[in-house]
């Protein structure tokens, strides 16, 4: 078995190794959120990722290049640590295969014995890439509101809650604000989050203050994202949620969680101005 990639000096291979692809338990932080191992999960999702550094060389030894996507579906054991994919995908870069199908039915083969379920992959020209453009998340800017608040106060979930005078509406909240930390290096993850919800109206300045205080939290961005939805669950009782963070990216990859608790479709995977 691999060991964490993470926060060690490594030496980067030149022969492709399956081997680096390091599993990290979804278990242990759901016990956290009090979803015991072996139970229904509050919600259906998946992990959306974008590799930048793909590379490979065809039969004649000529460089290919290409960017690739991966769909892990949230309910599958394991997360991929994000260092040992990195150093899984550079190990192809002396690879000599066939053609883009060979390497995408390796990726798959791969990548879903160490999620310990089916993950599927979709690889691109960059040109295709580029010429879908950037956007950004649809929907009202929290960030908007002139709050005052302390960066170092922890997210407490007690901020979150909603307007009892009012009855049941859908709205999509966005903010750009969300920060937590890399739990083993302790390096700062970005991103932007987007809350589609049906209920009562959610307290936008407590969700802020909220979101704000992920900024000293050292988490993966699978957890955040899983702490973000079951704790607004939970306080504000929703009908119906989604939360969806793009993460910046690190290593030459970004990770971007989506998790729902109804029948919606898997988001676009739009690539915004900071990734």
């Amino acid at each position: 078995m691999a060991t964490l990639s993470l926060g060690q000096t490594t030496q980067y291979p030149d022969q492709y190794d399956p081997s680096l692809l390091f599993p990290i338990p979804r278990a242990e932080n759901r016990a956290k959120l009090g979803l015991k191992e072996g139970q229904a999960l509050p919600f259906v999702g998946v992990d959306i990722w974008n590799a930048f550094e793909l590379g490979w060389l065809n039969k004649k030894g000529k460089p290919q290049i290409a960017l690739a996507e991966f769909q892990i579906p949230a309910d599958s054991p394991n997360m991929i640590e994000s260092k040992s994919l990195k150093l899984y995908l550079n190990s192809l870069n002396n690879a000599r295969l066939e053609d883009e199908g060979e390497l995408r039915e390796l990726l798959i083969k791969d990548l879903s014995a160490i999620a310990g379920s089916k993950i599927t992959t979709r690889i691109q020209a960059t040109e295709a890439v580029a010429k879908k453009g950037m956007q950004e998340m649809g929907g009202v800017l929290l960030d908007r509101l002139d709050i005052e608040v302390d960066p170092s106060t922890p997210a407490d979930p007690s901020l979150l809650g909603v307007n009892e005078s009012f009855g049941p509406i859908e709205q999509c909240l966005v903010s750009h604000l969300l920060k937590s930390n890399c739990p083993v290096t302790g390096q700062p993850d970005w991103a932007s989050v987007q809350i589609r919800y049906q209920g009562r109206p959610i307290l936008e300045e407590g969700l802020l203050r909220y979101l704000i205080g992920f900024r000293q939290l050292g988490e993966f961005h699978e957890h955040c994202v899983e702490t973000i939805f079951t704790d607004i669950k939970r306080q504000c009782k929703p009908e119906k949620l989604s939360v969806y963070a793009r993460y910046t990216r690190r290593g030459g990859l970004d990770i971007n969680p989506f998790r729902t608790d109804h029948n919606s479709p898997w988001p676009d995977n739009i690539r915004h101005a900071r990734q």
